[in-house]
């Protein structure tokens, strides 16, 4: 049996807690990156919000401060240049003496591409933004996730795990580029070599893998699209944005203190059949 103490400190309430807990979010200000910034708000943590627009960071954190008021920042990073990352780092250091408690990785370079258009330097840009990224800014950030015994939360795609059906995709402005899938597998398995060889520091390491979340002007301007791609999953219907907002909050926090070294599918269903 627990004991008391142990007993106390498993109330629910308290393992959602992030109060007093820094949080770095790469891509915090995007269509999913935000609502993983809200999340972690809601649940107390004090949130900075990076990615390449900085203009959109601060339109985020506005919108934080506004809900959740706790001196949330917003910070330009360019996650592609190592001289950003370590510019990024030492103001992050500077503000909450070395110790993050959490880094979100959810950047994305956006390009859209069929096999037949990519060329080599849209392939390199893809892959140095959603994979060599998110290992340069990781390498970079583990000495405060090892004062703090933090954690790390990769973000994939179902992409990483089956490939696009090449019948959903009639334009190119709905493609979907094979360097976007291959990084994104990438990204599934740094997540569990991580979650091994960072385990002795005793920090965790995770990936949510998101399914279909079309853009609200897809959802808009292409109602055949989303119909087939709602087709595509168990449970007819595309993902909205709120719904991976649960566990990031699980794996983020206390609530997940036992899990490292997985990659959760937010799919509805879709990679299960």
């Amino acid at each position: 049996m627990p004991s008391p103490k142990q007993q106390s400190q498993s109330r629910l309430v308290d393992l959602f807690d992030l109060r007093e807990r820094n949080i770095l979010i790469i891509g915090g200000a995007g269509y999913l990156g935000f609502q993983i910034s809200l999340a972690l708000a809601e649940c107390g943590a004090r949130v900075f919000i990076c990615s390449r627009d900085f203009k959109k960071c601060q339109d985020a954190t506005k919108v934080l401060n506004k809900l959740y008021p706790n001196k949330h920042l917003p910070f330009k990073v360019n996650i592609a240049s190592t001289k950003s990352i370590d510019s990024l780092f030492k103001k992050i250091s500077k503000i909450t003496n070395s110790k993050i408690h959490s880094l979100v990785n959810c950047g994305w370079s956006g390009k859209k591409n069929t096999f037949e258009t990519i060329n080599e330097q849209d392939w390199d840009q893809d892959i140095e933004i959603s994979i060599t990224g998110v290992f340069k800014t990781v390498k970079s950030f583990v000495p405060m996730l090892e004062n703090t015994k933090g954690n790390i939360l990769n973000v994939s795609s179902m992409y990483g795990l089956v490939a696009p059906d090449y019948r959903l995709y009639d334009s190119s402005d709905l493609a979907n580029p094979p360097s976007y899938g291959a990084a994104k597998a990438g990204v599934i398995q740094l997540t569990k070599y991580l979650a091994s060889f960072l385990a002795p520091k005793e920090i965790r390491v995770n990936c949510i893998s998101p399914g279909p979340f079309p853009f609200v002007s897809t959802q808009k301007s292409n109602s055949k699209f989303i119909n087939k791609l709602s087709k595509k999953t168990m449970l007819n219907r595309i993902g909205y944005p709120h719904e991976i907002k649960g566990i990031c909050a699980v794996l983020c926090s206390d609530a997940g203190s036992y899990i490292t070294g997985q990659n959760f599918s937010i799919d509805g269903g879709w990679t299960s059949w």
